[in-house]
């Protein structure tokens, strides 16, 4: 079965990245090697996000969405967005667009070897507290998940639609995706991506979502590794 792509953009309050998302993405599906459509996940955003996605999804049958009745936070857009996707390959990147659609095709090159293919941000745009932090954090979770990965926040992934949707998302494990795709032995691979500034709005995570937040995370997750149950059929009739 040849390969399709569903792209997931989880969207919170993002109304002056919109029409830019809108533009990058098509430009990126017109070249795709694959077939690839658009899945927007509005997190209850209080701005004219919906407003703004509806118009775009009017416009182009390649673009979808879900809206969520209020916020529920980033691991929640992305687990919506595993579980409403039909093509073979989920991917995932974030509507402020610090990293670009186009390397998708870089992420895409290694996917029929591995199950989760993650970017890793080269030469970082980000002020000095965000980048320290988010060192810090991918340091600790390193020491508890033992995945190998260098920058699981990164908001630019490809991972195999039947591996995605057997992921237990709880808030916070979206950065977690690579280790729990080790969890169902699945392999895993980072590839260095571009990375920009943010050009309009406004980020939505401080020290404590990239700090303290992710800590506890790792807590869940260490309990999560130890009850999880992994299965394969190999004869039913």
């Amino acid at each position: 079965m040849s390969n399709t792509l569903t792209i997931i953009v989880p969207v919170y309050n993002e109304e002056k990245n919109l029409k830019r998302v809108e533009k990058e993405l098509q430009q990126y599906i017109d070249k795709s090697k694959i077939p690839a459509t658009i899945l927007f996940v509005n997190d209850g955003s209080k701005d004219s996000s919906l407003q703004i996605i509806k118009e775009i999804c009017l416009r182009n049958s390649a673009f979808n969405y879900l809206n969520f009745d209020k916020n529920y936070g980033l691991s929640a857009a992305i687990k919506a967005g595993f579980d409403h996707s039909e093509s073979t390959l989920v991917g995932y990147i974030d509507s402020d667009l610090q990293t670009s659609p186009n390397d998708f095709s870089l992420l895409l090159e290694y996917i029929d070897d591995y199950d989760l293919v993650t970017g890793v941000r080269s030469n970082r745009k980000d002020n000095f507290i965000k980048n320290l932090s988010s060192k810090v954090a991918n340091i600790i979770r390193r020491s508890f998940t033992h995945d190998g990965m260098d920058d699981t926040g990164c908001p630019l992934k490809i991972l195999k639609t039947d591996y995605a949707k057997r992921i237990p998302m709880f808030q916070g494990l979206h950065r977690f995706l690579p280790a729990m795709i080790l969890l169902q032995n699945g392999k895993i691979k980072q590839v260095s991506v571009q990375h920009f500034p943010r050009i309009a709005g406004e980020g939505k995570f401080g020290v404590w979502n990239r700090l303290i937040g992710p800590l506890m995370d790792c807590f869940a997750y260490l309990w999560m590794r130890k009850k999880y149950i992994n299965y394969k059929v190999s004869d039913k009739g």
